[in-house]
């Protein structure tokens, strides 16, 4: 199975359902929450190449993208070889 990292915030209704899709799909996952840590941001948002905003999604440190970017690659069925390479 691949690690997946997702920086979240408080109260982030997309940071919500992105982590629903990843739970659906039988994903354990790592979770950052930067509601609270200008550090924690100030990293994530290196790694997302300048991107601010949560949820920030990452597979074996590879950015994968947003709650948009996570779903749009499910559509294509192409989230589930991400997810598991095997």
């Amino acid at each position: 199975m691949a690690k997946v990292v997702i920086y979240t915030a408080q109260y982030c209704p997309y940071c919500v359902q992105a982590k629903r899709l990843l739970r659906e799909k039988g994903v354990q996952f790592d979770e950052i929450d930067v509601s609270n840590d200008s550090e924690l941001r100030r990293g994530m948002v290196e790694k997302a190449g300048g991107r601010m905003t949560v949820p920030q999604i990452f597979v074996n440190d590879n950015w994968i993208g947003d709650c948009d970017g996570i779903y749009a690659l499910d559509r294509a069925g192409q989230l589930d070889a991400l997810l598991d390479p095997s």
